[in-house]
């Protein structure tokens, strides 16, 4: 399966997208390092597609993805980044919260390293998710990022 890659500058730094041709497999970071170089695909129809749809989100003018995504993982993993993409935009849930609507309420810390695990950051909302006290907790971007990210949903919301 050959990978593609577009780099995006954003308010947060430069993410590197990563498709196949069929789906999104990844959104990295900045300091996040993909397991496997990819080329470099301007063009490439779907990529297009997720960065118009990030330049909307961080516009504020989106607040839910619409793309063909296939994460890598496991399949509790997968269940948890499908639970992460019901978090409304603008809330959040606590990784207790997450695990009680799994139906794992004793699950908190497998939720949270399935969190710390997607590789679909933004797109499959894993920031939403805070400590059960309301603390941000760890984020693959850093806490200042994920702060970010939160208020700026917020604040899109609110107008």
């Amino acid at each position: 399966m050959t990978l593609h890659q577009l780099s995006l500058d954003t308010p947060i730094g430069p993410l590197r997208l990563h498709a196949t041709d069929d789906a999104l497999v990844a959104v990295y970071l900045p300091g996040q390092e993909p397991p496997a170089p990819a080329p470099e695909r301007p063009g490439h129809a779907l990529l297009e597609q997720a960065r118009a749809q990030l330049a909307e989100y961080f516009a504020g003018e989106r607040r839910h993805f619409d793309l063909p995504l296939e994460p890598r993982g496991t399949p509790f993993q997968r269940e948890v980044w499908s639970a992460l993409r019901g978090i409304p935009f603008g809330a959040t849930r606590s990784y207790a919260e997450m695990a009680a609507a799994l139906g794992r309420p004793s699950a908190s810390r497998a939720v949270g390293g399935a969190n710390g695990r997607n590789p679909l950051s933004i797109v499959v909302p894993c920031h939403r998710v805070i400590g059960a006290n309301g603390a941000l907790t760890g984020y693959a971007g850093g806490i200042a990022r994920k702060e970010w990210l939160l208020r700026h949903e917020r604040a899109s919301a609110a107008a």
